[in-house]
């Protein structure tokens, strides 16, 4: 895991910047699929419709603002990953691989989905996933949370099967003795 042994994650180290750009991208991506499917698409639930006081949850015109800042926030995630990617691809001697960057956009809305799921359904209580759905409230926020664990596990599976991202032979001697290739 350390930067020293010529990994990254257990990833090439070189691989790095293409991650982060893939995450940050997953993570605007992530919850523009959020926001557009189940916020506006199916409206099972807006940012501040479970909010304790009923007559925030209830007020549409501040859910709408709620939502609209929301999406201000993953709109701005997606710009920053798009401008970390073409900084990655022009100036880091990254992999050219477009399977590890679409595993890393996968992790990335996996990030979204647990750290969502967690802090503003568990923690805050702002809103739950399916809150009139068939079941309890927890159940579908429990598949959510689910749901962030396999993108994430998915994702970095993705990656690790892709040759670009596999530290090689080299990488290991650098990291045995430091060397680096001659």
């Amino acid at each position: 895991m350390a930067e020293r042994d010529g990994t990254w994650l257990g990833l090439r180290r070189d691989a790095k910047p293409l991650v982060i750009a893939g995450l940050t991208l997953g993570l605007g991506l992530g919850g523009f699929f959020d926001g557009i499917v189940f916020h506006q698409i199916l409206q099972i639930h807006n940012m501040l419709s479970s909010y304790p006081d009923s007559s925030i949850a209830t007020d549409l015109e501040l859910n709408v603002m709620a939502d609209g800042i929301f999406h201000l926030a993953t709109y701005i995630f997606t710009i920053i990953g798009l401008v970390l990617f073409s900084r990655a691809w022009r100036f880091h001697p990254v992999p050219k691989s477009g399977r590890m960057l679409f595993g890393a956009v996968i992790m990335g809305w996996g990030v979204f989905n647990l750290v969502e799921g967690l802090v503003d359904h568990q923690l805050l209580g702002l809103h739950h996933v399916w809150p009139a759905g068939p079941g309890p409230i927890i159940l579908w926020d429990v598949v959510f949370l689910l749901w962030g664990v396999l993108f994430i596990v998915g994702g970095y599976l993705v990656i690790r099967t892709d040759s670009a991202a596999t530290p090689t032979a080299t990488d290991e001697a650098v990291a045995a003795d430091g060397s680096g290739p001659e």
